[in-house]
């Protein structure tokens, strides 16, 4: 297996490459659209069929990179059914599974409160949480019809039940960090290790963060994977 994690230094965000190298199959989770001239040469460089791209959540700080590689190479976009993203090849649902290679499967876990929509995915002892959980912090929940209750439902009854060694690897990081594991996130995270949910509630009512420079470009945009709302029909059905 071939396993890497990207960085777009201008979002923070970390994108996910997972390629079978037998089959030669690849999974892209959250690709950047700044970034598909270094993903295309990694394909490339390893001769990989890319077969589905993956999105956590319809992002705000960034745009996807999904729909170009649509474009270019025909691998099927994957958008969580709650996100409104209405071009995207597959509407994903709880409990979904995607599977490439010779016997690889991702599963798809809800976490919705970042938003409504927002999604993680499980592949073998990893889990890639989007915004749903970081290292040591979460996801804003105030932009997005967010719900703060919910993500902490999420992620204590969802993700923090998931095994100790259970490896964690965030849609962002902001402090250079780049893995952690569910018992270091449930027993440390700052926000959420030993808190109840109204002293979680009162953390998240009280961050007072910037809005996101791109979102009035971003969320629109990743509404249709990326690309140009009168492309994306042509996207969708080539």
């Amino acid at each position: 297996m071939l396993f890497k994690q990207l960085l777009d230094k201008e979002s923070s965000t970390l994108t996910y490459l997972i390629a079978d190298l037998t089959t030669k199959e690849a999974v892209f989770i959250d690709p950047v659209n700044t970034q598909l001239e270094l993903y295309l040469e990694l394909l490339k460089a390893y001769t990989l069929t890319l077969k589905y791209s993956l999105e956590t959540h319809v992002h705000a700080d960034h745009i996807t990179a999904s729909g170009l590689l649509r474009q270019k190479l025909g691998a099927k976009t994957a958008v969580s059914s709650l996100c409104g993203a209405i071009s995207a090849d597959i509407q994903i649902q709880d409990d979904d599974i995607f599977e490439f290679g010779q016997a690889e499967k991702i599963k798809v876990l809800t976490t919705p409160g970042h938003t409504p929509g927002s999604i993680s995915f499980l592949w073998r002892d990893r889990v890639f949480t989007g915004d749903s959980l970081l290292i040591d912090g979460c996801g804003r929940t105030d932009f997005q019809a967010g719900n703060v209750e919910q993500q902490y439902d999420s992620i204590t009854q969802k993700l923090f039940t998931l095994p100790d060694e259970t490896i964690v690897y965030p849609g962002h990081d902001y402090k250079g960090r780049w893995i952690s594991n569910i018992i270091q996130e449930r027993t440390t995270n700052s926000r959420l290790a030993g808190k109840s949910k109204q002293q979680f509630i009162e953390i998240m009512s009280n961050l007072s963060l910037a809005k996101p420079k791109l979102i009035d470009m971003a969320v629109p945009a990743n509404r249709y994977c990326g690309v140009d709302e009168e492309l994306a029909p042509q996207a969708a059905e080539s």
